[in-house]
């Protein structure tokens, strides 16, 4: 089962930068955009960031000019450079990939398409 594994996060000043990435480790599978996520208390996750497999990326309105996504798909990581952070963007930031895997077999073999979240990075803009 393809498993991501998400680290970056932590509790920096209003003002600071943090740099999330997300492997996803192993093979045989195919991996379309990926992105990242947020959840504050009390709120619903928003998709912050997304990167296509052909490097076109898209961020929300509120991060735009202090946040930048990247992908390596040499190392099958996404990446989230966070500049001037406030504290607003205190959240559970969670790493998300559009993967096909396969060939699975079930009475015929077949692919597998899937919207994979990873477990989540805290990351606290605070004094």
């Amino acid at each position: 089962q393809v498993q991501l594994v998400e680290s970056g996060g932590g509790l920096v000043p209003p003002g600071g930068s943090l740099r999330l990435s997300c492997t996803v480790p192993g093979s045989g599978f195919t991996i379309h955009a990926m992105g990242w996520g947020r959840q504050a208390l009390g709120k619903q996750r928003e998709l912050v960031a997304i990167i296509t497999s052909g490097g076109s990326t898209n961020v929300t309105d509120s991060v735009k000019g202090r946040f930048t996504i990247s992908r390596d798909d040499a190392k099958n990581t996404v990446y989230l450079q966070m500049n001037s952070l406030k504290p607003e963007d205190t959240a559970v930031y969670y790493c998300y990939v559009d993967i096909t895997t396969g060939p699975h077999f079930d009475s015929d073999y077949y692919y597998a398409r899937d919207d994979l979240w990873g477990q989540g990075t805290q990351v606290t803009v605070s004094s």
